[in-house]
């Protein structure tokens, strides 16, 4: 039976939108490296019109189109585009001012795991140590020098603000300090990392959020607060100018319950509320997991022996984190099989390779752990399911990442059917768009409030300079 939602938790449900109606959305934007378009819902809720995206992956564009059918979606290499991305974007601008660009470049090599990747791939001498991947920031500035937008917003793991690039001249830079100089010193901003479940996420996700903006009220908020970041209004302490932190009892209580064991309850009568069925033993070790802990960390059911040891990792020499290699697959008493993730090699049954945190149950009464990419395998991080014995379906990975908030039809422009891989690809690559829009909101506000929206002297620049529209 599904656990009720926490008293007095009601998420007000954010008003449905339509598409864009001619004059209600006045301000201007594009969107690079835009996926499917999640970020983007945040963005087009704010109240702008998002006039021209750009994606290099054209099963995530054609989720995008379907979704966002008034924008001109330029499929392709970003390096490649700029030209046709800024004289397309000029010629929607038709005489107006870019107010907004919205960029998230892939982050492979900035996370935790591209860099624990990257490390292990440089000490052994098969690539250099700058990712080029990473590099993917110059043709996004370049289109912001040449378009001048009155803000620029950029949206990236925390590892951005340390990760260094080779700029025009070969030399490395961080990429904050990149982008403070490209942009130069019309603009005012800067980078701070955000706690996505400060805004009613029921999702634990720290991003890095840059923003500068060249908007006169803007750069005074700037000059005056020194951040542009909204106040948080959630929190996991208990404050008096904040609520709790949106739990995952919260967001996915009250859905029918399922279960990995069996194809007939492993779904339901409810759109995308279906899980996909474990195989016997691994339905043993998840059966076995308490909650809050690992399955690595299950004790003997033979003999019901409760000491046998917990796994754990380490940092090894280099300063790299390693799971334990000799915890324990047979129990201490009785030598009986533990119901603990393993492999048979070699005829014989050892511990699978695999970190704490992996057929790991979730906390009802936490925020959730970041959605991965993975968020349907039981052994990703975290994602089990509280209580019951299977993972997420993606009915709760909607409401856990907020999408439920949005409309957002997982269909493609084109017509090809939709696979669950790629629905939760894209949730994993995205962001929680309630949380972006906490943010975007905030800075629309700046704006309102100094009663001169987005108000900014000086010629437009991006008519005059730019290319010729095609």
């Amino acid at each position: 039976m599904a656990t009720p939602a926490r008293r007095g938790y009601n998420p007000k449900p954010v008003e449905k939108h339509s598409l864009v109606r001619m004059g209600q959305m006045t301000r201007t934007a594009l969107s690079l490296f835009t996926s499917a378009g999640i970020g983007d819902l945040a963005v087009r809720r704010s109240g702008f019109d998002i006039l021209v995206s750009n994606e290099k992956l054209a099963d995530r564009h054609a989720l995008f189109a379907y979704n966002f059918p008034a924008t001109t979606a330029i499929t392709g290499d970003v390096w490649r585009e700029v030209g046709r991305i800024e004289s397309e974007t000029v010629r929607r601008l038709a005489g107006r001012e870019l107010d907004l660009l919205y960029a998230t470049p892939p982050c492979q090599g900035m996370s935790k795991n591209g860099q624990g990747k990257l490390l292990s791939a440089v000490r052994a001498g098969r690539k250099a140590p700058l990712d080029e991947r990473n590099r993917l920031i110059v043709p996004t500035m370049d289109i912001a020098e040449r378009l001048r937008p009155r803000m620029v917003l950029l949206e990236n793991v925390p590892e951005m603000a340390k990760t260094l690039i080779l700029d025009e001249r070969g030399r490395a830079v961080s990429i904050p300090d990149y982008v403070e100089r490209r942009l130069g010193p019309e603009y005012v901003g800067g980078a701070e990392v955000v706690e996505f479940a400060d805004y009613g996420v029921p999702q634990c996700r720290r991003r890095l959020i840059t923003v500068y903006s060249r908007s006169g009220p803007i750069k005074d908020r700037y000059a005056t607060a020194r951040t542009l970041m909204p106040p948080r209004t959630h929190s996991a302490e208990a404050l008096p100018d904040t609520r709790p932190w949106v739990t995952v009892r919260d967001a996915i209580a009250g859905l029918p319950p399922l279960d990995a064991g069996s194809r007939a309850s492993a779904t339901s009568d409810v759109p995308f509320h279906r899980v996909p069925t474990l195989d016997t033993m691994k339905y043993w070790w998840v059966e076995n997991t308490p909650p809050g802990r690992s399955a690595f960390d299950n004790q003997c059911q033979a003999c019901g022996f409760a000491h046998n040891p917990k796994h754990c990792s380490a940092r090894d020499r280099a300063g790299i984190n390693r799971a334990s290699r000799s915890t324990p697959l047979f129990c201490g008493r009785c030598g009986a099989m533990l119901p603990r993730p393993s492999v048979e090699r070699d005829g014989k049954r050892e511990l699978m390779h695999g970190y704490t945190s992996a057929y790991k149950r979730m906390s009802y009464d936490r925020p959730a752990s970041a959605l991965t990419r993975n968020l349907s395998y039981a052994c990703s991080d975290n994602k089990l399911h509280p209580e019951q014995n299977r993972v997420l379906s993606l009915r709760e990975a909607f409401r856990i990442h907020t999408l439920d908030r949005y409309d957002y039809a997982w269909r493609r422009a084109d017509g090809v059917k939709l696979s669950d891989k790629t629905i939760r690809e894209v949730i994993g690559e995205s962001i929680p768009p309630a949380g972006l829009q906490a943010i975007t909101d905030h800075l629309t506000a700046i704006c309102a409030d100094a009663k001169s929206p987005w108000e900014d002297a000086g010629p437009l620049f991006a008519l005059q300079n730019s290319p010729s529209p095609a």
